[in-house]
Formats: structure tokens, sequence, C-alpha cells
């Protein structure tokens, strides 16, 4: 793929964050939206503003995606509206920062039904019509934490290694048959995401970067048929530490910080 101009993109997480984000430059690229996430009112009036601003067409599907069932829901009412998928951007995801035990086991299944179940559903569901057309691809949103362990974020970083993981063992796939599956991996970034994983954590603000940054980098990356980005150069030590420190000191390493920003 060489342009995202007159595409079809399915964007999760879409009203808000990375996920508006991607939204709002898609639409002033030429490309046709699909905006899913849980905020109805949001997303009316988002989609009404992107269609007026970039004369794009914009569909809304109001979905919580950590349901069980819901990913298969979406997908068939893309079919039903007759839309094909271009590019899938799975962007939806939560974590929660603190002891493992801080949170109950409710709030463990529903990170993970969202973070992996859905993720790897809507994957199965959209892969194949790429594969006919030859053509497109899906950003998977990952992390940082996808490179190494997170003692105070363990099911969160988890799952977003999962995410890295399975995303590049369909790169290995696909990428011959002309669909991309590339990982964006931003760090800390300036989103709800903080609010979510727990609000009594406050992280100074120039700590994060923007949205804006991180979509301006995985969107040449994934034209670019790469398999995986890192957003923010300073982040780049999350992948190259791993590589040459033990394992066991890299644990402490991530542990000390961690323990600053949750203030354990």
């Amino acid at each position: 793929m060489k342009s995202y101009k007159g595409k079809t993109v399915l964007v999760t997480g879409a009203s808000s964050g990375i996920g508006k984000a991607f939204a709002e430059t898609l639409a002033e690229k030429g490309a046709n939206l699909i905006l899913v996430a849980r905020s109805g009112d949001k997303l009316k009036e988002q989609a009404s503003e992107l269609e007026k601003k970039y004369s794009v067409q914009v569909g809304v599907i109001v979905s919580d995606l950590s349901e069980p069932g819901s990913a298969k829901k979406v997908f068939q009412q893309t079919q039903t509206a007759g839309l094909s998928v271009d590019v899938l951007i799975n962007n939806a995801g939560f974590g929660k920062w603190g002891d493992f035990l801080e949170f109950d086991l409710e709030a463990y299944t529903s990170m993970l039904s969202l973070n992996i179940n859905s993720l790897v559903e809507l994957c199965h569901l959209y892969l194949p019509e790429m594969l006919k057309k030859k053509d497109g691809g899906i950003i998977n949103v990952g992390s940082t934490a996808s490179f190494v362990p997170v003692p105070y974020a363990a099911v969160y970083s988890a799952s977003k290694a999962f995410v890295l993981y399975f995303s590049e063992a369909l790169y290995g796939e696909y990428n011959d048959k002309g669909v991309t599956v590339m990982t964006l991996c931003p760090g800390g970034t300036e989103s709800n995401f903080a609010n979510v994983a727990n609000s009594e954590i406050k992280v100074p603000k120039e700590a994060y970067e923007s949205t804006q940054d991180v979509v301006n980098t995985a969107l040449p990356a994934f034209l670019n048929n790469e398999s995986y980005v890192i957003s923010g150069f300073k982040n780049y030590m999350s992948e190259i530490l791993p590589r040459f420190l033990p394992r066991k000191m890299v644990i402490q390493l991530v542990g000390n910080m961690w323990k600053k920003v949750t203030g354990k």
C-alpha cells in the first residue's frame, strides 16, 4: 500500500488519545474511516466534524471490545454495511498500575479480553479480505512495555508482549502476500490512559509524548512495510537494554523505576 487516500481504515479506541489522533490524521490524508469506541455521543460528534472538515466518509460503531463476542459484532456490522476494511488499527486497550494484588481478577480479565482476545479476533476476521486484495494490513498498538517485564504493571506488560510477538509472527506469515502487520510501540503518551491505569499516580506531563507525534511515527512506518516501530527516540532503551543485560538485572532496573512511578 502506497497511500491512505481513498482507503477505508477501522480504528478501535477512536474517541480519545492515540485513536483519536489516528482518525484525524488519516482523515486529513483522505482516508475513509470506521470509528469504534464505547462513547457513542463522542464518536458521532467526531465523525461529523471529520466529514465536514475533510470531505471523507466516517462510520461509527459503538462497542465495548472488552466484552466477549463484541469483535464479531463489529465485523458483522461492517459486513452488513458493505464496508471493506483496508487497514485495521487495533488501538483500544488499557492497563493497571500498582501491586498485582491491588486489583481484582475482574479488572485483569477485562484487560486481557480487550488487549489480547478482541485484538486477535479482529485480526482473524479482517485478514482474509486483505489477503484477497493482496493489499492493506493491520497496525496493532503495543507499548515499550512489550519489550520488558514491568513489575507493578505485570498483566499489562505481559499483554503487550503478546501483541508484539503475535503481530511479528503475522508479519512473517503474510508480508510476502502483500499484507503488512505492524506493531506500534509508544511509551508514555498524553492521553487518558494513566488515569485509567491508576488515578492516584501522577506522572509529570513533560514525561509524555504527544499523540500526534506517535501517529506521525506510525503511519509512514506502516507504508514503509515495517514489522514494528517505536515512537520516541528515548523509548528505544526499552528494546536495547534486554539485549545486553541479564534478565534479572532488567527486572530490577525496571522494577525500581516503576516503584518511583507508583510510589511503592
